[in-house]
């Protein structure tokens, strides 16, 4: 496999055969889009995104990450602008191309699963033994067809997070081009995000009519609840949450600019569960770092609160914010908190008898709580307890070894990313957040913090030696 020290990875389009590649997708995605044929897409662009992702990870495993980051933010907009000019499709195969990319880490597993055991590998061990019993599970309770997108859902974020981890040779190389990769994102998808509340493109209020998802607002400017260019404002307050911490670590010169876009958009998502999420990773990266760090990470965020404060306090911004930040405070009148309780209350019982579970593919049938609500009952009524109790000690046995690391204290790109993950997973109560995009983002970082792990240990085993 060819890979290229960091110092190679500057924004130069080099490699150029990479490059063709990438761009191949982008401009015939763009034509097709042009000449209105726009329902060519719907497998073409799957299917172009999963080659091209076969071949950028086998020839640049790390234009292979970046390309893989930047399909799963940017499809659910694709798959918006293909149905407004060819005609709504739900289920749309569009939203495959992100999990198809990331299936093909499935390699690195088969290469590297037989020693990972011996190399901290038993927590990522232990969610596939989960996820692996949910899928039997699965396919004799319910239709094969029903199984796949939910074992997509649950395995690619898995597999990706795997895939970093197995790789921590590589770790300073993929550090580099995740913090390249948020900071770009957040920039771009927070000045979408604000533009999206502004002026609600007709594409997007295309796919909110005829998706029916009330809880996202209204399709008309100033109404919606903005989810960018992902396909929902929980997905899209996740990966927001996580560039944001990130941010802080930076030393782009652009960091200023895209806190201020990001931040108005992280809080015109209206996502109560990602800034509850937020507030917990600050106060868990805070004190891991050194007092000097600490010194400088505090200055960053004075000068960040400059760019966001009087943004955040402007309307037509401020009324929407403030509102919804009240109602944390006044859960009583607050209709969706209350519908969440009573769903909740009304399937733990049932969920917590669900022994064998329904297997992946079962849908919660519930007029008050949504499929993706709560992570609990997603747990227990699909993989049942059989595979609830190896997929979540996964979890909790990998947030433990992320917390033993000595190295966070002089690298912080380690220390944001385990806040990150401590920070989606403490949502499992409101929300999925170890599955599909959500997913994807906790998993990542997670592997990324057991792969620093590792390379450090390997790293001062050399010294030693020498």
């Amino acid at each position: 496999m060819h890979t290229a020290s960091p110092s190679r990875f500057h924004l130069s389009l080099q490699p150029t055969l990479a490059w063709t590649a990438i761009l191949g997708l982008v401009m015939f995605s763009a034509l097709c889009l042009l000449v209105h044929a726009g329902g060519l897409l719907r497998l073409a662009y799957p299917a172009g995104a999963f080659f091209v992702g076969i071949f950028l990870y086998q020839r640049y495993p790390i234009l292979y990450l970046g390309f893989a980051w930047w399909v799963a933010f940017l499809t659910p907009f694709v798959r918006r602008l293909i149905d407004f000019q060819s005609g709504w499709v739900d289920p749309s195969p569009v939203l495959l191309a992100p999990f198809l990319v990331m299936m093909v880490t499935f390699m690195t597993l088969v290469k590297h699963l037989p020693r990972s055991y011996r190399q901290d590998g038993l927590p990522f061990i232990l969610a596939m033994m989960g996820i692996g019993y949910g899928l039997l599970v699965g396919l004799i309770k319910n239709s094969p067809t029903s199984v796949v997108v939910p074992l997509l859902n649950w395995a690619a974020p898995l597999l990706f997070g795997f895939h970093l981890f197995a790789n921590w040779k590589y770790y300073p190389a993929y550090r580099q081009n995740i913090q390249r990769v948020f900071v770009w994102g957040v920039l771009v998808t927070g000045i979408y995000g604000a533009m999206q509340y502004l002026i609600a493109p007709e594409w997007d209020r295309f796919w909110l009519v005829n998706s029916k998802s009330i809880a996202f607002g209204t399709p008309e400017p100033l109404g919606m609840r903005i989810f960018s260019t992902m396909n929902s404002p929980g997905p899209f307050a996740t990966v927001m949450m996580a560039g944001l911490l990130l941010l802080f670590t930076s030393q782009s010169p652009v960091r200023f600019v895209a806190s201020g876009a990001g931040y108005l958009a992280f809080l015109l998502s209206l996502v109560r569960a990602a800034w509850m999420g937020w507030a917990i990773a600050v106060l868990s990266f805070i004190p891991s770092l050194k007092p000097k760090l600490q010194m400088r990470l505090v200055i960053t965020i004075l000068v960040m609160s400059v760019c966001v404060i009087p943004l955040v306090n402007m309307e037509p911004f401020a009324g929407a914010i403030s509102k919804r930040l009240q109602s944390l405070s006044d859960t009583k009148s607050d209709v969706s908190y209350n519908q969440r309780l009573e769903g909740y209350t009304e399937s733990l019982e049932k969920a917590l008898a669900e022994i064998p579970g329904e297997g992946l593919g079962f849908v919660l049938d519930s007029d008050s709580l949504g499929a993706n609500d709560n992570g609990i009952l997603t747990l227990l009524f699909n993989p049942g307890w059989f595979g609830t109790l190896p997929y979540l000690g996964g979890i909790i046995l990998l947030l433990l070894k992320m917390f033993q690391s000595t190295a966070a204290r002089f690298d912080t790109f380690i220390s944001a990313a385990r806040a990150i993950c401590l920070g989606i997973f403490a949502q499992i109560g409101l929300g999925n957040p170890t599955l599909a995009l959500s997913g994807v983002v906790f998993w990542s970082f997670a592997g990324m913090v057991m792969a620093a792990q590792r390379y450090y240990q390997f790293q001062q085993i050399t010294q030693k030696t020498n």
